[in-house]
């Protein structure tokens, strides 16, 4: 049994594990995590694990809180209208469970839950994509006490982040172990377009893990490919990372300033989390003692738990090949050895192990080729192999193996049954006990009277008391000592506590048997534990206050009608706006001479690559946006600054640089697509106003009203909302009043990824930091099935993918305007004049009456929609507007 540890000589970062069922929570407590993230049967974004109850919830607090451990509930989904009470509700039931925090995407359900149970804590899901120190301001501004960064920050950025944010108080959570997403969490759309299933509703069918071909092409004057040729490559699953592993850096991020080191696994079985979790536990402890190296047999315990190949992730600086596993999606198990021998007569295969290995009948075996990953294939012993004297392995194979190939342990019954073992251990075996200091008295009548101080992890202390009816009677011959006395009180196996001080008054002069005693002190430690448990609970008059503010909130929010509305409020009279997204000067002007009166410029090679001149480029992006001013203002146009989706600190730097310049300038407004930015928008010209794009995730009214309190003027919703969804954000929102003008995502390639993975480098050598890329061939990734995804890679190497087939709502131009929405976008970023001036004279058609428009040719809905066909790229969808997305 490893020597209990009550006060730990250094500060280490909380060890917080996945837990998708009960027993993968067992296995997490036992393993020793500091913490266990779980999710409810609704609103998290793991929809397809098993998760819990609430009576499984409340078990599970119950459980965790009596061992030391905290429990963190993930509410991290985007939430309908029509869900709002719902969660209004869950969030009521969980704080009255005593959870220790919830993880929240929705800006909206923040603010709920700060108006409702404003004592339960939050934490900002890694889905919120908060990537700099503004979103982390934002974040404590808006109630959260952690935020979860995304993945694919530095940990030279995250010390930044760190230092810059001190003040806040706010702690940083960051990923150390499991899968990684291919594209910036809480910005995805990918599997939501292709079948769906959102990620943002906790429905992910992992499309990243897919296979696709990578195409180059020209392009007509539509921004169209044209003769499209594949790019010849071995590796087919483009999209998919290894796995994060960082346990041969644990000193570095024992030494780091996060508060929390977070292991991915929720889909993961309990043998999985054991094996994980144990291993980072016997890590960190070991690093907090200085006495921390790599130890061979753990990172195989790693490997052999689970693994796509391993990485050190953004985090420790590993790109591209280093990153990426792109020729196979499934796991890789633990190599073991080569075939250096194939027996067509006796169909065996001998092996040469690499490293000493004992196999057993169960344990299951992958045989691949180098560069063939098609040519994989296993199975499971059913037999124990021939060992022979020189080492050499020798298996009976059920087809042939050919020389060379390199044999994996995929599973091992030895792991198995050693985490099976780990379940079933008593939790205070595993990790450290929860201190309490006792005090044991022996009145002169012999009255036994014990109390105590429990000290909880990050909890005031908590007193228990328990008055037992035993009394001692003075002794005939041999009296109770006072040693053995306090040997048999301070005896606490079986329990979460361990004796930090004992206080012990008694004269050794009486007696008891010992069992008389060892009654007491288990009665005082089941006191003990219910006190600990009910520390973590609210008062009963803090969940009725609770309780009393969700009633008056329901009835202030009366259910919202699923229809949409017959005719439009009275503050959406006014013709529509047609908003075109624009990235080329050409397009700027295209557009203007066309009808837009928006235009959101996002000028190409912003952001740009470090190691640069940020000056030069810094003025080069200035000039740009002045360009497009004076076209504009020539065309009576409002002009917003489009800034990038993705704004790391060297982006957020340049936008602070440029910005107070181009205000002076005539820049009146800035769209942004992460609140950080909208932050440093804010800091950098106070009262310059903002424009959200579809990277807030706008999914319904109360987040419309957080952003509102930020002075956002415009905001676009999600484009995964159907319909009756927007009809019924849009009447929410005016049924209170008016709040930012609404617009709807309605022409061109929906963005459905933003990734640091550069796709141009898979076949191209990266110019990263020496200047921005060269190869400007338009290129797409192409499914099985023979869609084609446009790429765009930005200055910075991020890799932007977009959807096959363009969204049209030309057709539902009345219906929207009908529910109150205000303005309708044109993506025409990456597309040329031609597409941006026909796509908004289509558009206007479909606004404004043709006799309004000279030279106007029809504005039936059909027809409109066939001219639309005509020039988009990959066809026409109306995307999520008749549909909505898959619940179930």
């Amino acid at each position: 049994m490893p020597e209990k540890n009550l006060h730990p000589s250094q500060k280490i970062p909380e060890l917080l594990a996945p837990a998708g069922s009960m027993n993968a929570f067992y296995a997490a407590v036992a393993a020793g995590a500091d913490a266990v993230y779980l999710s409810g049967k609704q609103f998290g974004a793991r929809k397809f694990a098993r998760n819990f109850s609430d009576e499984e919830i409340a078990e599970a607090v119950g459980y965790a809180h009596a061992r030391g451990v905290r429990v963190y509930v993930t509410t991290n989904t985007l939430v309908h209208d029509r869900e709002i009470p719902g969660i209004a509700e869950y969030l009521v039931r969980l704080y009255a469970t005593g959870v220790d925090a919830v993880l929240v995407q929705d800006p909206g359900v923040a603010a709920l839950a700060r108006e409702i149970v404003p004592g339960l804590v939050l934490h900002a899901s890694t889905q919120l994509t908060i990537h700099n120190a503004e979103g982390v301001r934002w974040a404590h501004e808006q109630g959260f006490s952690r935020v979860v960064l995304a993945r694919e920050l530095s940990l030279a950025e995250v010390e930044s982040i760190a230092w810059a944010t001190a003040d806040t108080g706010v702690g940083l959570e960051v990923f150390a172990h499991g899968a990684l997403c291919y594209s910036y969490s809480g910005q995805c759309l990918l599997s939501s377009v292709i079948g769906g299933r959102s990620g943002n509703r906790g429905m992910c069918a992992q499309p990243c893990r897919m296979k696709y071909s990578l195409v180059t092409a020209d392009v007509d004057k539509y921004g169209r490919p044209t003769d499209a040729s594949e790019v010849p490559l071995q590796e087919k699953y483009l999209l998919s990372p290894k796995d994060l592993c960082t346990y041969r850096e644990i000193p570095r991020l024992v030494n780091a300033p996060v508060a929390s080191l977070k292991i991915e696994g929720r889909m993961k079985s309990p043998e999985y989390v054991a094996i994980v979790v144990s291993t980072y536990r016997r890590a960190l402890d070991a690093a907090a003692a200085g006495s921390f190296t790599p130890d061979k047999s753990a990172e195989n315990d790693l490997l052999l738990a689970f693994n796509r190949e391993f990485t050190r992730g953004h985090l420790f600086g590993d790109r591209n090949e280093k990153l990426m596993g792109r020729d196979r999606p499934d796991n890789r198990g633990l190599l073991i050895g080569t075939v250096t021998r194939y027996d067509r007569t006796r169909r065996t295969v001998t092996i040469t192990p690499d490293h000493p290995v004992t196999l057993h009948p169960g344990d299951g075996l992958l045989f691949t080729l180098q560069n063939h990953p098609a040519a994989a294939w296993g199975f499971a012993l059913n037999s124990e192999p021939d060992v022979q004297n020189d080492g050499m392995i020798v298996l009976a194979v059920s087809r042939p193996a050919l020389e060379g190939s390199r044999v994996f342990l995929t599973s091992s019954q030895v792991l198995a049954a050693r985490a099976r073992q780990i379940g079933a251990l008593a939790p205070p075996d595993l990790r450290h006990l929860v201190p309490i200091d006792m005090v044991a008295t022996v009145a002169a009548d012999g009255h036994l009277i014990l109390a105590g101080t429990i000290h909880p992890p990050g909890k005031e202390p908590v007193v228990v008391e328990n008055t037992s009816d035993l009394h001692l009677v003075p002794a005939r011959s041999r009296p109770l000592s006072e040693e053995t006395l306090a040997a048999q009180l301070t005896k606490t196996g079986g329990t979460p506590f361990g004796i930090a001080n004992l206080d012990l008054t008694y004269d050794g002069t009486l007696f008891t048997p010992v069992s008389e005693i060892n009654r007491v002190r288990r009665e005082f430690f089941i006191r003990a534990g219910e006190a600990l448990i009910a520390s973590f609970r609210p008062l009963p008059e803090e969940v009725a206050a609770a309780k009393k503010r969700l009633a008056t909130f329901i009835a202030g929010h009366p259910s919202p009608v699923s229809s949409t509305p017959k005719t439009p409020p009275v503050s959406q009279k006014k013709p529509m706006n047609i908003i075109l997204y624009a990235d080329c000067m050409d397009a700027v002007d295209a557009g203007t001479r066309a009808g837009a009166k928006t235009i959101c410029f996002e000028p190409l090679g912003f952001p740009y690559p470090s190691g640069i001149d940020a000056e030069s480029e810094n003025a080069r992006i200035e000039a740009a946006v002045r360009t497009a001013l004076e076209i504009c203002r020539a065309h009576d146009a409002r002009l917003i600054w489009k800034l990038p989706r993705i704004t790391r600190q060297g982006e957020i730097a340049a936008i602070r640089s440029v910005l107070p310049r181009l205000h002076v300038a005539g820049l009146r407004e800035c769209m942004v697509e992460n609140p950080g930015t909208a932050l440093a928008v804010q800091e950098a010209v106070p009262g310059l106003a903002l424009a959200g794009s579809w990277g807030l995730n706008v999914f319904n009214a109360e987040t419309i009203r957080v952003f509102a309190r930020q002075h956002f003027t415009m905001l676009q919703v999600s484009p995964e909302l159907s319909g009756n969804e927007i009809a019924v954000l849009a009447r929410e929102v005016h049924r209170q009043g008016d709040g930012p003008e609404l617009a709807v995502f309605a022409q061109g390639n929906l963005e459905t990824m933003v990734t640091d993975d550069c796709l141009r480098a898979v076949i191209t050598k990266c110019r990263r930091t020496s200047g921005p890329c060269r190869n400007t061939r338009w290129i797409g990734i192409r499914d099985e099935t023979g869609r084609l995804f446009p790429v765009h890679v930005d200055g910075a190497c991020r890799s932007h993918i977009f959807n096959a087939a363009e969204t049209c709502l030309i057709d539902v131009v009345p219906e929207l305007a009908a529910a109150g929405i205000n303005a309708v976008a044109i993506d025409a970023r990456g597309k040329p004049a031609d597409y941006a001036r026909e796509m908004v004279k289509a558009y206007r058609e479909a606004i404004a009456p043709a006799a309004q428009k000279p030279g106007a040719t029809s504005r039936d809905p059909a027809t409109l929609r066939e001219r639309v066909k005509s020039i988009a790229l990959g066809g026409i969808t109306a995307g999520h507007y008749t549909r909505g997305l898959k619940e179930e």
